[in-house]
């Protein structure tokens, strides 16, 4: 016997649909899904070491740059949601078409007149790392339809997996206002359980009628976008050693005041448990417990290990 099945409301264009946690789901290693997964692992790990990213998910985000990253991904998703649009009624994509749920370009467009004024769209331009990146998607958005799934896959999907845990780190590091001004990419208002939707999505995923050689297309496409944001974050590292340095907010450095002491980090702590050095960690995060900024530290990586392991878990 199944476990009950757990439904919920989603929107796809004008169409009901629902989300199904099913103990009777068996995904197969030749599944769509489970293909992207394995296929990208090394690259999105790889992405995950970036100094940019990493910086981020410390807290160590300075405001001119993320309002430059902000602006690579409206450009972004500018072009892969036209293409979307172009392309929502290919039976290739057409299971895919979740535009109240996922599109991001407006909440972009929000979030850069916040940053830079009524008149934002005059202030941007579209960097070179970025404009390949939409390069591409129009390219396979009008030659190649199939290979939107893996753009849609390594964007949307990371964006729910990760999107609350640095809308947090980016209101906290650039003291933005808890009401959401500035961070309002990833909040997913149509989205009530990112987990749902996710399992939803994969099962769409893995009911397209691909071949074989279609769907190992498709995975190195998501490795080339990965690719294409890795360049993206390059760009922004570039960027930030010709920008000044900036006052962090008080407790977003990455070690605080632990006085160059490696075995008080959270980091470090959470690394010695993932390791099998549990004792050890649990005596150490016992000590960073006690600390202030120990304890926001701590929370923020194991958030952020949270939502990098439920990419994985999708």
């Amino acid at each position: 016997m199944g476990e009950p099945r757990k439904e919920e409301n989603l929107q796809n264009g004008s169409q009901l649909v629902y989300g199904e946690d099913r103990a009777g789901d068996r995904l197969s290693p030749e599944d769509l899904s489970e293909l992207l997964a394995a296929g990208t692992k090394e690259v999105h790990e790889k992405a995950e070491s970036t100094p940019f990213v990493k910086d981020f998910l410390r807290g160590r985000i300075r405001r001119e740059l993320f309002k430059l990253g902000s602006v690579a991904l409206f450009f972004t998703y500018s072009a892969l949601e036209e293409e979307i649009e172009r392309n929502k009624e290919h039976p290739h994509f057409a299971p895919l078409y979740f535009p109240a749920e996922l599109h991001r370009r407006d909440a972009l467009g929000r979030d850069l007149r916040y940053f830079y004024g009524p008149d934002w769209r005059s202030q941007i331009q579209c960097s070179p790392a970025a404009r390949r990146y939409v390069e591409r998607i129009r390219e396979v958005g009008r030659a190649d339809p199939v290979l939107l799934v893996a753009h849609a896959y390594t964007r949307y999907m990371g964006d729910l997996s990760g999107g609350q845990v640095l809308k947090k780190v980016a209101q906290r590091a650039l003291k933005l206002p808890a009401t959401g001004e500035g961070v309002e990419f990833y909040q997913f208002d149509a989205i009530h359980s990112a987990k749902a939707f996710k399992q939803l999505y994969r099962s769409r995923m893995n009911e397209l009628e691909l071949d074989v050689d279609t769907k190992q297309r498709v995975v190195q496409e998501a490795v080339c976008a990965f690719n294409h944001n890795m360049e993206v974050f390059g760009e922004l590292d570039e960027v930030g050693k010709s920008l000044p340095e900036e006052p962090m907010a008080a407790g977003t450095s990455a070690h605080g005041d632990m006085q160059g002491d490696i075995s008080k980090c959270p980091y470090y702590a959470a690394q010695m448990a993932a390791s099998g050095g549990s004792a050890y960690a649990r005596h150490v995060m016992t000590s960073i417990l006690h600390h202030p900024t120990g304890r926001v530290l701590l929370a923020a990586w194991v958030a952020a290990l949270a939502g990098l392991a439920a990419w994985y878990l999708m």
